[in-house]
């Protein structure tokens, strides 16, 4: 089972100012990952009222299992939905799918995800190709394992952002030491999510992500390569 834990709030000014492609809709973006959607995944919203109340929100139309909690911050509202899902009685093999809302999937990308934990038994996933590991500066002497399963490639990476996926189990065995350290305001700064893996890294874990991407993040210089996602 992939439990997806996807989280919301009402964005005004600058969060809307980042790059965004013409194309961009936050409600689109929604309305294609339920698409994709079938028996093997379950789906659960969480919405932050300290950026707006859900009634003013397109979740408020949608028929999602869907929470509002106070938050206020990205941190605060990932501390919230870290909670939520510690408070749940799942097995050791779920497959938890953290999910922010303005990442795009292709078709298909059940079965991607799905075919990486059966091949390769990494610690943590990323649908999302970066194209920053090709061009930046800090990047270029990067070196990765590559892997190939039955569809697609995936490499080993140094990061992501707030959208991966991990079994129940790894998130237990990382919880206060990486995932909610990270999410208290005396230790969170822009950084990091990146920051974070980075440590899981230096303590012998991993991050794999595949390639192409089967997801991206939606800002015009950001767009996971090889794909054009204007058409999904």
């Amino acid at each position: 089972m992939i439990r997806i834990f996807q989280r919301h709030c009402n964005y005004r000014g600058y969060p809307e100012n980042k790059g965004r492609p013409g194309w961009f809709d936050r409600e689109r973006i929604f309305d294609s990952l339920m698409e994709s959607l079938d028996e093997r995944v379950e789906y659960t919203a969480i919405h932050d009222s300290g950026r707006g109340v859900i009634e003013d929100h397109f979740l408020n139309n949608k028929n999602v299992t869907k929470f509002s909690m106070l938050g206020g911050s990205d941190s605060k509202s990932l501390l919230n939905m870290f909670n939520y899902i510690s408070e749940q009685n799942y097995a050791d093999d779920d497959i938890i799918y953290l999910v922010e809302d303005d990442y795009l999937h292709k078709p298909g990308w059940i079965d991607v995800m799905l075919e990486g934990f059966d091949y390769i038994g990494a610690d943590y996933y990323t649908l999302y190709d970066h194209p920053d590991k090709y061009y930046l500066p800090m990047y270029e002497n990067l070196q990765s394992k590559l892997i190939i399963t039955k569809s697609v490639h995936w490499r080993t990476t140094p990061s992501t952002c707030n959208t991966y996926a991990a079994k129940w189990k790894t998130f237990k065995k990382h919880w206060d030491k990486h995932h909610i350290y990270w999410c208290k305001s005396e230790n969170t700064h822009d950084g990091y999510d990146h920051t974070k893996f980075l440590k899981l890294w230096e303590e012998g874990s991993n991050l794999v992500s595949c390639i192409p991407g089967y997801a991206t993040h939606v800002e015009t210089n950001m767009l996971s390569p090889l794909t054009d996602w204007s058409i999904l």
